[in-house]
């Protein structure tokens, strides 16, 4: 009797083994879903969700930068805190071009109201990275209720500026180009100076400079978007043309009263190094790091780490 009690037990103890294996993998899986959401105007968007916690919604940059890297560079320590919703906007990453090309703020916004209805999620926070602060404002200013806070990583709200004021000169500088008046030249289109810049940045081996301390550190980002075959990059012909993402955003973040932890890179060439002059959230973390525009997500992780845990500590999220 004592040997068949011993013998049930070791069977029963298998038994619930089994299930609590079973039982984990199933919690798994239910916090990974990938998916594509249909909007109302006929656009199907990638959406990955993934991790426990508060729902964030990634409002990627670029325009197009897609939300692949973040959730390889820096997913697992997101998905330790938020239930993480990595979007691919419109004419981005692994998402549909919508056959009109409405990329507006609208459109945009309309998109984001689509995914978080379609996900069941009542409110959530955002986290943007560079063009994704300009989205992160509209939305905040179109939809206040369904945003809880804000996180925002080395964005910029005001693209004019930025570009005018740190990436012209500072690409300039990078090319030895002394005369800088067609770039700094304000009646000219952004996207016509920038396509120039960029290509000579490019031919000259040296575009690595605007966002990473290092060769090295950009070669491990260009291996990581060569796992992406079939990538849409169709919004960033269309972003900076229009006029709804030139508003400077800073004028009115006195009027929001939401918490914010904004992280910006003293060598963040690209967004400004001084952007931060002028955001004047009532309800803000101002945090700064020694890097570029790329390297909260590479070298800097402890500081991005350090910011977030600051934030979620502060505000309970």
């Amino acid at each position: 009797m004592a040997m068949e009690s011993l013998k049930n037990l070791k069977v029963n103890i298998i038994r619930k083994s089994i299930f609590l294996l079973l039982f984990l993998s199933y919690g798994i899986v239910s916090f990974t879903q990938e998916r594509y959401i249909m909007t109302s105007d006929s656009v199907k968007l990638y959406v990955k969700v993934q991790g426990k916690g508060t729902p964030c919604l990634y409002l990627h940059g670029g325009p197009a930068a897609g939300s692949y890297f973040l959730d390889t560079l820096f997913g697992s320590y997101l998905e330790q805190h938020f239930k993480m919703i990595y979007l691919d906007q419109r004419g981005s990453g692994f998402s549909e071009s919508p056959k009109d090309n409405n990329y507006t703020m609208d459109r945009m916004v309309k998109d984001f109201e689509e995914v978080r209805t379609s996900l069941g999620i009542a409110n959530w926070i955002t986290l943007g990275h560079s063009f994704g602060g300009v989205l992160q404002m509209g939305y905040v200013q179109k939809c206040p209720d369904v945003i809880n806070g804000m996180i925002m990583i080395n964005c910029t709200l005001n693209i004019p500026e930025s570009f005018n004021e740190s990436w012209f000169p500072k690409g300039c500088e990078f090319l030895q180009i002394t005369n800088t008046s067609y770039y700094l030249d304000k009646s000219i289109p952004v996207q016509l100076r920038l396509d120039s810049l960029l290509s000579q940045l490019i031919q000259n081996d040296i575009i690595w400079k605007m966002n990473f301390s290092s060769e090295n550190d950009n070669e491990e980002m260009n291996t990581i978007y060569k796992n992406t075959p079939n990538f849409n990059e169709a919004f960033y012909y269309y972003g900076l043309t229009l006029n709804d993402y030139f508003y400077d955003f800073k004028e009115i973040t006195k009027n929001v009263n939401k918490p914010v932890l904004f992280f910006y890179g003293k060598k963040d060439w690209c967004v400004g190094p001084e952007h931060y002059k002028g955001v004047n959230f009532p309800n803000m973390i101002l945090w700064s790091f020694e890097g570029e525009h790329m390297m909260p997500f590479l070298k800097n992780k402890p500081d991005l780490e350090k910011a977030i845990d600051r934030y979620i500590n502060n505000y309970k999220f």
